[in-house]
């Protein structure tokens, strides 16, 4: 994989690549931990789910500063883009852990969304679309099989 991408990316898609490990992790535990530590692993995934999708809509804060004019609409619709990752994630951690999941897995799905918009695809690099479009499909796939073992836990 790492020989396809120029040595200057390699460090972003090297750490988006360790930046997984924990929703594989903790999906996992969710699945073959004993059942006092699939608390813990759903707690933990459900934790760092927020943490990520906070952390996708900052980059947007960054994009404003950096691409857009204080003074133009896309700068005001992207501060606004940047800041409901954090306040969904918020949100998703005081519901029930089912919902919850749904509710993180549609923010990342929207946040993808929004990055696919012709005003993001001029603003983002190419490497970060690249990277955004591997990693998404599995934080979301693990998204869904958090739900599906909650929905299996009753």
């Amino acid at each position: 994989m790492f020989t396809e991408v120029s040595p200057s990316v390699r460090l972003p898609f090297g750490l988006g690549v360790v930046g997984l490990l924990p929703f594989i992790i903790a999906t996992a535990g969710v699945y073959i931990a004993p059942v006092l530590w699939q608390a813990l692993a759903i707690k933990a995934f459900l934790f760092y789910s927020a943490l990520s999708l906070t952390f996708l809509g900052g980059v947007h804060w960054g994009v404003a500063m950096s691409h857009d004019r204080e003074s133009g609409p896309a700068f005001a619709t992207r501060l606004w883009v940047s800041l409901m990752p954090g306040l969904v994630g918020w949100a998703a951690l005081m519901i029930e852990y089912r919902l919850a999941t749904l509710v993180l897995m549609i923010g990342f799905w929207l946040l993808r969304f929004y990055e696919r918009t012709d005003a993001s695809l001029a603003r983002l690099p190419s490497w970060y679309q690249g990277l955004r479009g591997l990693l998404s499909p599995v934080v979301v796939a693990c998204h869904l099989a958090v739900v599906v073992r909650l929905s299996l836990l009753g």
